[in-house]
């Protein structure tokens, strides 16, 4: 099943028609989910997001908007905030960055996939959704190189498939789902 054992950390990115999918997969997510998830959703930069709260209706975990130096607890969703990296410091603490912009992304899913593969190694599921960018590429190799897993979301069925094209053909995948498919996988957990 293409699984980490155990499962330690969720990363997800998306961005051009990531909301409604967030949306389907975080509601997805069980009250039982134990691993902390990490998320980047490509927002303009220049006003509140507002996604933490209107995600948060959706999910049946805690949705909260990042800070730096937040404690990561697990079973809490933790979405970067507009113009910040979010980065994984460490198993108990999160980072926020304004280095340039990566691929003209701030935040980027690069910049969390691989500071996250960095700190979680095997224990680290990355799962890569609807986009208009390559944003992403780069992360989801490093999560392969360090031995933890990703997903990327069927492009046929995308509501943007740039991103996981771009991600596919760079890095390949432990698995090509559907969005309803990784729910499944994702109600099963075995974090």
């Amino acid at each position: 099943m293409a699984w980490p054992s155990p499962l330690e950390a969720l990363v997800i990115g998306a961005s051009a028609g990531g909301v409604a999918a967030l949306q389907t997969m975080l509601g997805s997510l069980p009250g039982s989910f134990q691993a902390p998830v990490f998320v980047v959703l490509h927002v303009p930069k220049d006003r509140p997001s507002g996604i933490p709260e209107l995600l948060g209706g959706y999910c049946a975990l805690p949705v909260l908007e990042a800070d730096d130096k937040q404690p990561v607890r697990p079973g809490h969703v933790y979405f970067a905030p507009p113009d910040y990296h979010l980065l994984v410091e460490s198993r108990d603490a999160l980072a926020l960055s304004m280095d340039e912009p990566v691929l003209f992304s701030r935040p980027s899913i690069d910049v969390l996939f691989e500071s996250a593969a960095a700190v979680y190694d095997r224990g680290l599921l990355a799962i890569l959704l609807t986009g208009a960018s390559s944003d992403g590429s780069e992360g989801v190799a490093a999560v392969r190189a360090a031995g933890g897993k990703a997903w990327i979301q069927c492009p046929v069925e995308a509501a943007a498939p740039a991103m996981p094209n771009a991600a596919l053909a760079h890095a390949g995948a432990d698995a090509v789902l559907r969005l309803g498919e990784m729910c499944e996988r994702l109600k099963g957990s075995p974090a």
